[in-house]
């Protein structure tokens, strides 16, 4: 029933984002900055930052509902670190908006599945980078397979496992052997590609553009393979599309500010807060320089609702972002 409860939420979405292009689709929110592990390839943590407080958390999400937006995921650092993340989630659930989380796993057990059920989460995510732990990534396997034994035990909320290939992945054939592994415990499986400092495109060798093909094989058909998208990233191609960040999808930092997303942090970086209809209006209508390259798969399938209507004709302007003067047209 809860799972199909969210089919009928999603669809809402969906209808509701076709319908109307005045609101976010998905929104992506640090709590706490601060991860457990030190994964060489990430560039979005540190070791020492406190959660953000969780009455402040409780307004930015409040701030979400207000703005209509329809998913909201919990990312990192390690979301799970944060003391209250219970009650977040439990919020955006108050806000009727659908809740998700990407977290490394590292620090869940039955109890703390239970609780997240409770709470009212719909989806996680776990990336698992290679089958045992290197100096690149503990994000492994041999480490997390009994932490995927609680999931396929105890959660009611959806559960996806990403493979990662690219840059930094020694052995790609662990890629599959993560899977399969997947799908042998009842879960969807994605697989993605590492991207440079800035997101930005790194195109795959011979045999790992197999392997990825195979996978991409192995899961649901989604935007990303109605579009081609990933399979441009994947042979090195730039992709041709209206990027919709900081309007359709909005990355917001543990200190509150709206960017782009992950890999573009400083545009248009405006409090939450502060963040209006006219806000999302001006970066929906912005041509994003970074787009051809971009690898931030998420952001490129919430595009595909919006990408045949709205031509991108502005560009982003160092004039304050509320004011008429930033609404400059591309020549």
């Amino acid at each position: 029933m809860r799972s199909w409860r969210t089919r009928v939420r999603e669809m809402r979405g969906v209808v509701k984002g076709l319908v109307s292009t005045r609101h976010p689709l998905l929104v992506h929110i640090i709590p706490i900055r601060r991860c457990n592990l030190a994964c060489t390839y990430c560039n979005e943590f540190d070791d020492f930052s406190k959660p953000v407080d969780t009455a402040e958390m409780i307004r930015r999400i409040d701030r979400l509902g207000e703005l209509g937006t329809a998913v909201v995921t919990i990312s990192g650092g390690e979301p799970l670190l944060h003391p209250e993340l219970d009650l977040i989630i439990a919020r955006m659930r108050k806000n009727g908006i659908l809740s998700g989380m990407i977290t490394n796993g590292y620090l869940l057990t039955a109890e703390r599945i239970d609780r997240l059920n409770r709470a009212g989460l719909e989806y996680l995510q776990i990336s698992i980078d290679n089958a045992v732990p290197d100096e690149v990534s503990k994000k492994s396997l041999k480490v997390l397979d009994q932490k995927l034994k609680l999931l396929a035990d105890h959660a009611v909320f959806q559960v996806n496992i990403n493979s990662v290939l690219g840059s930094g992945v020694k052995n790609p054939e662990d890629a599959l052997q993560v899977a399969r592994r997947a799908q042998e415990l009842g879960f969807t499986s994605t697989v993605g590609i590492l991207h440079d400092g800035q997101g930005q495109l790194k195109p795959l060798g011979g045999r790992e553009i197999e392997i990825f093909e195979e996978i991409m094989a192995m899961g649901k058909r989604g935007f990303s393979r109605i579009n081609g998208f990933q399979h441009n990233i994947a042979k090195g191609k730039t992709n041709d599309w209206r990027c919709r960040s900081g309007s359709r999808y909005l990355y917001i930092c543990e200190d509150g500010l709206v960017h782009w997303c992950s890999q573009q942090r400083g545009y248009p970086a405006i409090p939450l807060e502060k963040y209006t209809a006219e806000d999302l209006r001006r970066e929906y209508f912005t041509k994003k320089h970074c787009a051809p390259l971009c690898t931030v798969s998420c952001v490129q399938q919430i595009a595909v609702v919006d990408n045949w209507r709205g031509p991108q004709t502005l560009k982003p302007v160092a004039a304050p972002p509320s004011s008429p003067e930033s609404l400059v047209q591309l020549q």
